[in-house]
């Protein structure tokens, strides 16, 4: 499974380069802030931006690259420069990383090239998919050498492609649709930890590893395990194994929730918000969200924008459900010291968790946001459509794009789902229960209390 990236917190402004959440909205910063320098003087980030093309002949691809291999040089050197200074100073040693992110590279790259293909939406070869299969192909059925899992840092990759998400997410949309995205987050958070939570107790797992499973399936799985295991004292064992379910779930929802969709032939709006609410991953809640949009205008009966899909998604599943990890934390090191404990150890609770644990590349997707809104203010609508999206917002997707490709193929490369089967049935039964809960009362929320506002989303 992905290793997360974890540096002991320093405390003030050393933060700022000393965890991976602030290196996330550095490098997505200064993506963002780049191409808006260059639209207003008329240039734009596209040549750095390179993708491959739309193809139906192998012809087409080799031509592609034969003209723009210096751009694919070019960019690869931009996200090597870019992650080697983050994790050289995050306290990583580079001289496996820098051989594995070029591995990385290349198959992303192959990736993208199948996901181009003119039929691939008719079956939903979604780059993201794609990345996330083989890779666990590779890892459960052969593997790599161990030391290629340098290059495979997930959670960075997926922290960067939010922020520059926040790019192509207005603040007017998050003022529209905020209180609904949290009040249905919210909703999910506090019924899906009750499930998991009881019943992993009445099963025998005790309570630190109960609430540790308990929020990696109400919130987010990576981040809420390792928050909420170090709140509440959870074993190191507890936490890896709640993050190897919350894996094992979120992949069956990446493939199961746009099939399950795609048979109802719901609006991507309101599909985006059931991704958000039954997700367990942001991962896997963009590769999911991204496949769905994909439907829109190549399946009949499908209505919507592929953009309205990924703006619900993050809505509810950024916006609404990840600000619950701080909370989370801070009500559980609570409980933790005063209720489980019997023997005081240590600090008592402090009210500054909420902090130290609230995920901080949630604050550069707004910063993005707010910047793009600020300097496309004075557009019409027809003007942000017609000059804007080409030359501005349409780069910064396209590296999302890269980025989200890089994070689901480090995924599928470090799950191994042998480390599951060790901890045994109890907590996977746990989890389960919660899943059933998560995704009816998500579907429930999303389709009926909801439908009509998550339909007509930014229009």
């Amino acid at each position: 499974m992905t290793t997360p990236i974890t540096v002991k917190p320093s405390g003030g402004l050393g933060e700022l380069w000393r965890k991976d959440d602030w290196w996330a909205i550095w490098i997505g910063l200064a993506v963002v802030v780049a191409s808006i320098l260059l639209f207003q003087t008329g240039a734009s980030l596209r040549w750095l931006a390179v993708t491959p093309p739309k193809w139906s002949s192998v012809s087409q691809v080799t031509a592609d690259l034969a003209d723009h291999w210096p751009r694919y040089i070019a960019q690869f050197g931009f996200w090597l420069a870019a992650f080697s200074l983050a994790l050289g100073l995050l306290g990583f040693r580079l001289k496996h990383f820098v051989p594995a992110f070029a591995l990385l590279y290349v198959a992303a790259y192959a990736i993208f090239i199948i996901g181009q293909w003119e039929n691939a939406a008719a079956y939903n070869l979604e780059p993201p998919l794609i990345a996330l299969f083989l890779g666990l192909v590779v890892a459960n059925l052969g593997g790599l050498p161990r030391w290629l899992d340098a290059g495979f840092r997930g959670e960075l990759y997926v922290k960067t492609g939010i922020v520059l998400l926040g790019a192509t997410v207005p603040l007017s949309l998050i003022a529209l649709a905020g209180p609904t995205a949290i009040l249905q987050a919210s909703i999910v958070s506090l019924v899906t930890f009750g499930v998991i939570y009881a019943i992993a107790v009445r099963v025998g797992l005790d309570r630190p590893f109960a609430a540790t499973l308990g929020v990696g399936g109400a919130v987010c799985g990576v981040s809420a395990a390792i928050a909420v295991a170090a709140a509440v004292g959870a074993k190191k064992e507890d936490t890896a194994v709640t993050i190897t379910t919350v894996v094992l779930w979120a992949i069956v929802m990446i493939f199961l929730l746009p099939f399950v969709g795609r048979l109802l032939h719901l609006p991507t709006g309101i599909a985006g918000a059931w991704i958000g609410t039954s997700e367990f991953a942001d991962a896997a809640g963009i590769a999911a969200a991204q496949a769905y949009g994909g439907f829109a205008g190549k399946i009949d009966g499908i209505a919507g924008t592929p953009d309205q899909a990924v703006q619900a998604f993050t809505l509810i599943k950024v916006v609404g459900r990840d600000v619950w990890i701080g909370i989370w934390a801070v009500i559980l090191a609570i409980v933790s010291t005063t209720r489980w404990e019997t023997q005081s150890a240590g600090n008592g609770p402090d009210a500054r968790e909420i902090w130290r644990r609230f995920p901080k590349f949630v604050i550069g997707f707004f910063l993005t946001s707010a910047l793009v809104t600020a300097a496309t203010s004075a557009l019409s609508l027809e003007a942000y459509n017609k000059i804007a999206v080409p030359g501005f917002i349409a780069p910064v997707k396209d590296l999302r794009t890269w980025c989200f490709i890089f994070c689901f193929l480090s995924i599928g490369l470090t799950t191994r789902f042998r480390d599951l089967a060790a901890a045994g049935r109890r907590p996977l039964i746990a989890f389960t229960a919660g899943v059933i809960v998560n995704v009816i009362l998500g579907y429930i929320l999303s389709v009926h209390v909801f439908g009509a506002h998550w339909e007509s989303l930014g229009q």
